[in-house]
């Protein structure tokens, strides 16, 4: 069973990338373009430059976007994991400590999907590992020489 789980888990790892990328994309189209209700339910923006919410709504439409596609995905999820933790720790932890008193789930557990993303890399289905492939194709194989001690 374990060695059926980690055979699939390229895979695994590359739907959750594309949903946490469809989904953080998501928050970043409903404040910058009053997609699905907008940023106050009735399909309203965030002023262009307001510090720090439209910044954030750009963060979140990018990186979302490159994370979806697998394309820059480290650097991608380690700026939005940042962001995420910028939010978290600036204007719902002061309220409270605990996210659930704070209502800061939803930027803790994007900053750690992120975060984990970093590590792990796009998985199956990404841009990254099909250009990853593409420039190992073309280049000559290294000459193997013995190494004399």
């Amino acid at each position: 069973m374990t060695a059926r789980l980690d055979g699939a888990q390229p895979y695994a790892l590359g739907l959750f990338r594309i949903v946490m990328g469809l989904l953080f994309a998501c928050h970043g189209a409903v404040a910058l373009f009053g997609a699905l209700g907008g940023a106050d339910g009735k399909g309203g923006t965030v002023a262009a430059g307001a510090w720090p919410n439209w910044y954030a709504a750009v963060i979140e439409l990018v990186g979302g976007t490159l994370v979806l596609l697998g394309l820059g995905t480290r650097v991608a999820a380690f700026v939005s994991s940042g962001a995420m933790a910028y939010a978290y720790f600036k204007v719902h932890q002061p309220q409270a400590l605990w996210p659930i008193e704070n209502s800061g789930e939803g930027a803790a557990m994007y900053c750690w999907a992120m975060f984990l993303l970093i590590f792990t890399g796009s998985g199956a289905f990404g841009v990254d590992r099909l250009l990853s492939r593409r420039t190992s194709a073309q280049r000559p194989a290294p000459e193997q020489t013995p190494v004399a001690a």
